[in-house]
C-alpha cells in the first residue's frame, strides 16, 4: 500500500518515530511535515534525536490563527496527494495538521487512517477536540489507544474499521527509559547544568494549549505556578514559543522561582519528568509519559481525554484545572517535600514500570491485512 503520513508537531514526530520503521517494512510510505511546529527548537532537533528520516515533503506552514494555519495547509496537502497518488492517508492525533490531512484526503476520495482515534475530552471549546472528532468521522481505519476510546466511537455510531491497538508513544518511551533512569542523566542535561537541578529538587511544567493562552487563563496558571514554586523547589517551565508570545502580549512576567527554559528534546524531557518531584502540564503526551514513569502529575485543564491515565494512577495524577488551592493540596499529598518525597523519588526511578506495547507493528500489520 502507498501511504502518505501527515505530521506537523513534536508529539506527532514522537508517534511517527514509533510507527515509521514498522510501516516502512510493509508499505511504501511518503512522509509529509506541514511545519506546524516550525522552528528548530520545537521540532527540527527531533528528527535527528529520534532517528526519523527527513520528510519527503516539508510544507513550512507554521504560525497564524487556527483558521489561517489550517486554511494554508489544505491546498499544500492537496498538491502533495495529487502528485503522490496514495492508496491511503495516515494522520496522527488531534492537531490542525490532522484535521487538514483528513479533510483533503476525504475530499479527494482517499481513505483515511487515524492513529490515536476515539479520544474525547467532551469539551468542544478545545480546538483539539474538534479536530479529533472530525478526523474520526472521516476515517476508514481508526487505531484506538484505549478502551474508553472504543466506547466513545461506538457512542457516536462508529464501529466499522475500529481497532484497539494501544498507545504508540509507550513504545518509544519504553525504548529510551533505561537511558534516563540514572540521576547522572539529569546532571548531564543543559537545564540541570544551567539551573543546578537535583533529583526531586524541582517541579517540571509545560503549558501550551490554546485555551491556556487566553488572558484570564494566563493570569490563573502563572499564579498557580508561582504559588507552588519556591527557592528550594522551583518550577522548571519548558516554555512553548506560542505561550511565551502570549505572556509577552499580556504583559505577564513569571515569578522568580519559575525558571523558563526552551522546549527540550525527547530524552531530555523524559529525564526532566522522571527526576522531578512532580509534573504540572496541560499536554496529553506529557500526562501519559508521567503515568508510565510513575511521576506525580497535576493536569492543568478541567478535563482530560486520557481518563485511564488518571483512573489507573493510584492517585498520582490529579485533574486540578487552574485552581491554586487544589494544586497545593494535591502536591502536598502526592509530592511531599523532605524525607518522604526523597523516598518516593528513589523508588520511582528504580522501578520504571514501562514495557513496549508493540503498537507500531500492530498498526502496520492491520494495514497489511487490509491490502490482502
Amino acid at each position: 500500500m502507498r501511504i502518505v503520513s501527515v505530521v506537523g508537531t513534536r508529539p506527532q514526530l514522537i508517534k511517527a518515530a514509533a510507527l515509521l520503521p514498522a510501516l516502512r517494512r510493509r508499505h511504501d510510505e511518503v512522509f509529509v511535515d506541514t511545519g506546524q511546529h516550525y522552528d528548530e527548537a520545537m521540532a527540527g532537533a527531533f528528527f535527528e534525536e529520534l532517528g526519523l528520516p527527513r520528510p519527503d515533503h516539508s510544507l513550512g506552514i507554521g504560525g497564524g490563527s487556527q483558521a489561517e494555519q489550517t486554511g494554508r495547509m489544505l491546498p499544500a496537502i492537496e498538491a502533495v496527494l495529487l502528485a503522490e497518488r496514495p492508496d491511503a492517508v495516515l494522520v496522527y492525533g488531534d492537531t490542525n495538521s490532522t484535521l487538514a490531512g483528513a479533510l483533503v484526503a476525504a475530499k479527494l476520495g482517499i481513505p483515511v487512517a487515524h492513529v490515536e482515534a476515539g479520544l474525547r475530552s467532551f469539551d468542544r471549546r478545545m480546538p483539539e477536540e474538534v479536530n479529533r472528532v472530525v478526523a474520526d468521522h472521516l476515517s476508514r481505519w481508526l487505531f484506538v489507544p484505549t478502551p474508553a476510546g472504543v466506547a466513545n466511537l461506538a457512542a457516536e455510531g462508529i464501529t466499522e474499521g475500529v481497532s484497539l491497538v494501544g498507545d504508540l508513544m509507550q513504545d518509544l518511551a519504553a525504548r529510551v527509559s533505561a537511558d534516563v533512569r540514572d540521576p547522572a542523566a539529569l546532571a548531564a542535561t543543559v537545564p540541570s547544568r544551567d539551573l543546578g537541578l537535583t533529583p526531586g529538587g524541582y517541579l517540571f511544567a509545560t503549558v501550551h494549549r490554546a485555551e491556556n493562552r487566553e488572558p484570564a487563563a494566563l493570569v490563573a496558571w502563572t499564579a498557580l505556578l508561582a504559588s507552588v514554586a519556591s527557592a528550594e523547589r522551583p518550577v522548571v517551565l519548558a516554555l512553548h514559543p506560542g505561550t511565551a508570545a502570549a505572556l509577552e502580549a499580556a504583559g505577564i512576567r513569571l515569578a522568580d522561582d519559575v525558571r523558563a527554559i526552551p522546549p527540550q528534546g525527547y530524552r531530555t524531557t523524559l529525564t526532566l519528568q522522571l527526576h522531578a518531584a512532580a509534573v504540572l502540564t496541560d499536554s496529553g503526551g506529557v500526562q501519559r509519559e508521567a503515568a508510565w514513569l510513575g511521576v506525580p502529575c497535576l493536569v492543568l485543564r478541567p478535563t482530560t481525554e486520557w481518563v485511564e491515565a488518571v483512573a489507573e494512577s493510584d492517585g498520582r495524577m490529579v485533574v486540578v484545572g487552574l485552581d491554586r488551592a487544589r494544586a497545593a493540596d494535591a502536591l502536598a499529598r502526592i509530592a511531599p517535600t523532605g524525607a518522604a518525597g526523597a523516598t518516593l523519588l528513589a523508588e520511582r526511578a528504580a522501578r520504571i514500570p514501562l514495557v513496549p506495547a508493540g503498537v507500531g507493528d500492530s498498526i502496520a500489520r492491520l494495514l497489511d491485512e487490509v491490502v490482502r
